[in-house]
Formats: C-alpha cells, sequence, structure tokens
C-alpha cells in the first residue's frame, strides 16, 4: 500500500471564498492528491497525496499556475505568514496613504458642490469644469494603474478564464466608472448631453477604500495567529550543555538526546528532560494552562519552553526537535487552525457560484435600468451596476469560518487544551453525553493510604513502619502507597527477614523480631486470627470503596488499612461544571461495581458502567450513543486508546500515554478534568462566533444587494452610491474579523466557583 504525506502550502494572493475554492480544485484535480483543506484566513493548504506520485514542488507549481503564488512552508506556517502579513500591511499601508493622497482632490472637485454651491462656482471661474474633468482622469487614472493595478492584475485574468473572484467584481465596477467617465470627457459626442457626467471619484475612492479595508484585514489577521506566535515565542535560541564537566552554550540545535543539561534560576528550560539533580518550581503555564508553578526534583519531568523559578538543576535531555512537547503543540494548533469544519463546506458550496451569480445580477439590473429606468437611465444604471458588484464581495463569507477557528483554538491552546483535529471544535459543541474512564481521569490512577484505625496497645506510627518495611519486598502496587505513606509521614525502617508471598491471601515476614502479615481477611482466618471490632470498619471500608486489609502482629489483629485510587481534587468541580453546561457525565470503569458507586457519589457523576474491560469499553460507548446522541469520551490510558477513536470526540488527558494521546481528537495538557469543561467552553464560544460571523456575511449582502441594485429606488428614490457601497462591503470584512478576535478574551473556568460566561 503507497504511504501517504500531509504538507503545508503558504499561499498568497487569496482574497475571498471563491480564490479558496479554486486553489482547491487546482490541487484536488491533480494525480495522487488524497485530501486537501484550504484556509483563507491562515492563507495555507494543507494537503495529503500519496508518495511517488507527486512531489510538494509540483503541488506548490500548481497553485502558482493557477494565480496564487505557492511554497512550501518552511519551519512553520505561522513563521511564513506572520511575516508575511507584516510585510503586507506595510505594502498596504504605503498604497493606502498614495492612494488616497490622489483621490482627495479628485473627490473634493467631484462631490464638494453637493456640499457647497460655492465650490463648483470656484471650478467654473477658475480651471473651469472641462479642464476638471481632465484633471480628475490624471489623478484617477494615476490611482488605479498604481495603487490599484493589482485589482485588475488578478482580476482580469480570472475573468477571462470564466472564474471571476473579487478582484474581478472591483476590476469590472471602478472600470466601468471609469470608461464611462473617459468616454463623457473626450469623446462626449458619444453620449446624450443629459448624461455626460463623470464618475472618476467613484473609481478612485473605491480603490481607496477598498485597500483601507484590506489593510485593517492584514492587521487583524496577523493578531488572529498570535497564539502560535506566542508559542514559538517560547523556544529557547541556546543552552548550557555540559560538556567534559564544563557548562558551555550551545545553539539549540546541536543538543541530542542524553546530553546534559544546567537550567539557572529564571532561565527558561531549553527542550524536554528528565531532571538529575537540584529541585526547584517550574512555571508550566504557557504550556499546561496551570496558573501555579510545580515542584520539580531528581526523576521529574521538564518541559521545553517553560520558565525556572528560584532553583537551579540539571537535566538529561529525553526529546529534540520536532519530538519535543513544544513542538508537538505547535504542530497540532497549526493542524487545527488549517482544518476545513463541516459548516465550512456549506459556505465552499455556495461560494462557488456566489461571484457568478453577482456578475448575472449586475449585468440584469444594468439592463433594467437601461429599460424602465428614469431619464438619465444610462447614468442610474451604471450607478446600479457598479454599487452591485462591489457590496457584493463574498470576502466576509470567506472569513467568517476560518477567522473564528484560528482565534478559538489558539485561545485554546493557551488554555491548555489543543484540538488536533479542527472538526472537534465543531462536534465538542453538540456533545450531549460525556463517559469518563476512572483511573488517572476522575481518579489519580496511583493507590493511596487513605485509612489506618489501629487496635488498642497499638500505635499508628509503629505500625505503618512495620507495615511498610514489610511491603518493601513486595511488588503489588498496594505495596507503593503504603511506602508512599510510611515515607511522608517520616517513619522508621525496621529490619526485615523471612519474607514470604503468600499468593492470593498477602505477605509476611520477622519484622523487628516480630511476626508480621498483612492481607485480606481470608488471610486472617486461614491464620485462625478473630479481627474482633476492626470487621465492622473493614466492611464500613469496602462499602465505600476502599481496598481493605488487615495488618497482624504476633496474632493479634493491629490495624485496618484503607487504601484507594483518590479522587483528583479538581474532579468533582469540573463535574459540577460539566452538569452546569447540562451534559449528562457517566463513568466507565474495569473496577468492580461497589468502588465504582462510591466514587461517582462522591464527584456527583451521574452513572456509572463497571466491570467493563478494555474491549468492552466502545460496547459500552455504543450503548450510550443510543438514541442519536453525540458522546465525547474521556482518557488516558493505552487501554482507552479504542474508545477515544470510537467515540464522536476522543479527549486524552495529556498527562497519559502517547498512544491515548495519538488516538484522541482533543489532548489536555493540564491532566485533569477542568480541561474538559475549558474545552467545551472554546468549542460552543467559537461555534456561537462562526454562526455570528455568518450570519452578518450572509445577511449583509442578502440586505444589501438589492439596495445596491435600487429595490428602493421606486418607493423612496434610493440608489445606493457605489463609494458607500465600497464602504459597507470593507466594513463588513473587518467586522468578521474584529468578532472572531473577541474569542481571545474567553476565560478559563478553572474552579467550581466560576460559572460559564454568556458572551
Amino acid at each position: 500500500m503507497t504511504a501517504s504525506t500531509r504538507i503545508l502550502l503558504s499561499i498568497e494572493g487569496m482574497s475571498c471564498a471563491s480564490c479558496v475554492g479554486r486553489v482547491e480544485r487546482a490541487l484536488a484535480s491533480l494525480p495522487g492528491v488524497v485530501d486537501v483543506a484550504v484556509n483563507l484566513a491562515a492563507e495555507t493548504a494543507t494537503v495529503t497525496f500519496l508518495d511517488g506520485v507527486i512531489s510538494p514542488e509540483a503541488l506548490a507549481a500548481a497553485v502558482s499556475n493557477a494565480g496564487y503564488p505557492a511554497r512550501v512552508a518552511q519551519g512553520g506556517a505561522s513563521v511564513d505568514r506572520a511575516a508575511r502579513k507584516e510585510e503586507e500591511a506595510r505594502d498596504l499601508a504605503r498604497k493606502v496613504a498614495l492612494a488616497a493622497a490622489l483621490a482627495l482632490p479628485v473627490f473634493l472637485m467631484a462631490m464638494g458642490s453637493h456640499v457647497s454651491p460655492a465650490v463648483h462656482e470656484f471650478i467654473g471661474r477658475t480651471v473651469g469644469e472641462r479642464t476638471s474633468w481632465v484633471i480628475q482622469f490624471v489623478l484617477t487614472t494615476l490611482v488605479l494603474l498604481g495603487p490599484g493595478r493589482s485589482f485588475y492584475r488578478k482580476g482580469i485574468p480570472a475573468l477571462l478564464k470564466g472564474a471571476p473572484d473579487m478582484n474581478s467584481l472591483v476590476a469590472v465596477g471602478t472600470g466601468a466608472a471609469y470608461a464611462y467617465s473617459v468616454v463623457a470627457t473626450f469623446l462626449p459626442a458619444l453620449l446624450p448631453e443629459a448624461v455626460r457626467a463623470v464618475y472618476f471619484e467613484a473609481a478612485a475612492v473605491i480603490v481607496v477604500l477598498i485597500l483601507i479595508g484590506r489593510f485593517m484585514e492584514a492587521r487583524a489577521k496577523g493578531r488572529t495567529g498570535a497564539a502560535i506566535e506566542k508559542l514559538l515565542g517560547l523556544r529557547a535560541n541556546t543552552a548550557r550543555v555540559i560538556r567534559e564537566g564544563q557548562a558551555i552554550e550551545v545553539p539549540l540545535e546541536s543538543l541530542g538526546v542524553g546530553d546534559v543539561v544546567e537550567v539557572r534560576p529564571g532561565e527558561r528550560v531549553a527542550v524536554d528532560g528528565e531532571v538529575l539533580e537540584g529541585t526547584s518550581l517550574v512555571d508550566e503555564s504557557m504550556i499546561t494552562g496551570e496558573p501555579l508553578p510545580v515542584t520539580k526534583g531528581a526523576g521529574d519531568a521538564v518541559t521545553g519552553g517553560t520558565v525556572n523559578g528560584a532553583g537551579g538543576f540539571r537535566f538529561r535531555v529525553t526529546r529534540v526537535g520536532a519530538d519535543t512537547t513544544l513542538s508537538r503543540i505547535i504542530r497540532m494548533v497549526e493542524e487545527a487552525q488549517g482544518a476545513r469544519l463541516p459548516i465550512q463546506r456549506v459556505v465552499d458550496a455556495i461560494t462557488l457560484w456566489f461571484v457568478p451569480a453577482v456578475m448575472t445580477v449586475a449585468a440584469v439590473t444594468v439592463l433594467i435600468w437601461l429599460l424602465f429606468g428614469p431619464s438619465p437611465s444610462l447614468t442610474h444604471a451604471l450607478v446600479a451596476g457598479v454599487s452591485v458588484l462591489i457590496i457584493a464581495c463574498p470576502c466576509a463569507m470567506g472569513l467568517a469560518t476560518p477567522t473564528s477557528l484560528m482565534v478559538g483554538t489558539g485561545r485554546a491552546a493557551g488554555m491548555g487544551v489543543l484540538f488536533r483535529k479542527g472538526d472537534a471544535l465543531q462536534a465538542l459543541a453538540s456533545v450531549g453525553v460525556v463517559a469518563l474512564d476512572k483511573t488517572g481521569t476522575v481518579t489519580e490512577g496511583r493507590p493511596a493510604l487513605t485509612d489506618l484505625v489501629v487496635a488498642d496497645g497499638f500505635e499508628r506510627a509503629e505500625v505503618l513502619s512495620w507495615v511498610a518495611a514489610l511491603e518493601e519486598r513486595s511488588e503489588h502496587p498496594i505495596a507503593a502507597a503504603l511506602i508512599r505513606a510510611a515515607r511522608d509521614e517520616g517513619a522508621r525502617r525496621p529490619d526485615v527477614s523471612g519474607f514470604v508471598s503468600v499468593t492470593g491471601h498477602g505477605v509476611r515476614a520477622r519484622v523487628d523480631g516480630r511476626d508480621v502479615l498483612v492481607g485480606a481477611g481470608r488471610f486472617l482466618e486461614k491464620e485462625g486470627i478473630d479481627p474482633g471490632p476492626l470487621a465492622a470498619v473493614e466492611a464500613d471500608l469496602a462499602r465505600r470503596g476502599r481496598t481493605a486489609l488487615y495488618a497482624a502482629v504476633e496474632g493479634r489483629v493491629a490495624a485496618v488499612i484503607g487504601v484507594a485510587d483518590p479522587v483528583k481534587p479538581a474532579s468533582r468541580a469540573a463535574i459540577a461544571a460539566l452538569h452546569a453546561q447540562g451534559l449528562r457525565v457517566v463513568m466507565i470503569t474495569g473496577d468492580k461495581q461497589e468502588t465504582a458507586r462510591a466514587i461517582a457519589a462522591q464527584t456527583g457523576i451521574d452513572d456509572v458502567i463497571a466491570g467493563v474491560l478494555p474491549e468492552g469499553k466502545v460496547a459500552a460507548l455504543e450503548r450510550l450513543r443510543a438514541g442519536g446522541r453525540t458522546l465525547a469520551f474521556v482518557g488516558d490510558g493505552i487501554n482507552d486508546a479504542p474508545a477515544l477513536a470510537r467515540a464522536d470526540v476522543g479527549i486524552a488527558i495529556g498527562s497519559g500515554t502517547d498512544v491515548a494521546i495519538e488516538s484522541a481528537d482533543v489532548v489536555l495538557m493540564s491532566g485533569d478534568l477542568r480541561g474538559v469543561v475549558n474545552a467545551f467552553e472554546v468549542s460552543r464560544r467559537t461555534m456561537r462566533n462562526i454562526r455570528q460571523n455568518l450570519f452578518w456575511a450572509f445577511g449583509y449582502n442578502v440586505a444589501l444587494i438589492p439596495v445596491a441594485a435600487g429595490v428602493l429606488y421606486p418607493a423612496f428614490g434610493l440608489l445606493l452610491s457605489p463609494l458607500l457601497a465600497a464602504g459597507a462591503m470593507a466594513l463588513s470584512s473587518v467586522f468578521v474579523l474584529t468578532n472572531a478576535l473577541r474569542l481571545r478574551r474567553v476565560a478559563a473556568l478553572m474552579d467550581e466557583t466560576v460559572e460559564p460566561s454568556k458572551a
């Protein structure tokens, strides 16, 4: 089977949704291309193609031949786009300044008389009306051939190819006004005297207004990628590596796995690694979204891009280059931002025929005015036709979805929520049921000592030290919990001899010269030891979902031990927040029913499905999905991978395994359920934002195209000026971009006292 490869192309010159459609068709028609997703806001195309059938260079060449200069993105699309948008904004600022300087005298000469008759009289007394028209012609020609040249250079060829775009609309609209004015100025005999007028100001000012709109778009588009640029800024340029016992500063590129790196107070951790020596607090908020610094000591993992606190440490490099956590995060966010949401397919289907339809409407408008319009009908026909062409530009339609997607996924990344697949953002907004794995998701994922009830005549510290010393010889997971508890409480370490493991019952040994055993109730029964009053305590612990063990010393019960996988501190608050968002929460676990019920009661989970083997989780999801409900599954382990892949939206806890993360649609870097709440919040806010943008974009065109065509003229005598049409068109795109940028203010819901915002 032929392997496939995915690359990212940086594309210049796309100005509207029609351009997106043409780029997609140019790529999709090539042999070996499997999938194409073009993003207007990011100005990129993500292309999946078969290896050996076509090359990345050929893909870029095909887009360039279609009229949109393209190249394979090097060093990340965001780097390319940020630099390109900055340069584009500067270039547009220069064009706006020049075009405005040339167009202002034209506007004043043409429109000044409408403000004050004295202006008209002044022109008549000085240069005269005909000379005034010639001056306007010269200045407007300079505007169209200078700052406005790109509209004609791109729009006319697209029109001749039968694939008109936004540039074609502007070129035809301004060209018609300019051509009519040229005839009126230099060949007036060809026109009836009643319609001899010039519209140079319309052509010149339309170019100025559209260039201003594009300048504002370029500035706003640059801000939509701010999250990625912030992540890129976390990368260190150098690292202090230990070579021959000395700390030497080297470029990051020269680091390799296994190198030992020294980190001083206040420095940024260069790459991923494992602490060898030293202790410090590390600020991981830029990666995980967690506000509090995390203590790091020997054996702990550190992440490249995080900031060291007051301490110093050395760590061994475990990942470099594209394999580091930061690089993977940037890659995930870029891929999500370049995705095409299902809702975008509807927009694409409409915009494919939108521009040709607008040109048809403009032609029909001109014809109707010529046939049925009042005198001077030719003038009215020209004004209405140009207004329809200018006002109907589908820029806002093309920007509505991708800009919100870019800002939303970028904001989510800043909160520690990574959408690996862009369409998960839309799917998550329609989820009704959230299914949670238990171990490592709702709970900490490792047993801990929860109860130690000692019998009369025994001391807690002494019993704990005996039990821990005995369990140090055991490999059972519960043993680790008891050893950690003893270490945390500073218990002493007595001598142990004669260790014996009794399969299915427990362990025993000589500790400090005493016969000590630890195990289940059946172990005591086998040894003929009466649990006495502690039997009731053991039963209560079991009822509360604890694993209950006995400790006996010299044939006498010394204590009852309760061990459980503790619930993560944030779980209860997060589940309450999910309920507040109208979601039903279910827990799926392989643990026994009593334990699952106890945890559900403790955290407020609605229902549990217990005793499920890994392969049974998928079947459990199918049962929950009955009735057409959309389902999200949250897990962290290898055994969760099938369920993560089968759910409508799979959400992986970032502290889990790579297998689980690679199977998921959404990855939570923080390692607890608060990230799930934040993911839902970002998803719903982003989809609401997209719907607002689409309502504005489509509503604007539906409402104003008839007005531009003159539908209000018979009743109210109103005919939309081409200048107002150009201003409205530019403002529609800026509105969509500005609305999308509001998503940068979405707040993380970090605790149960914070309610989901309603904005």
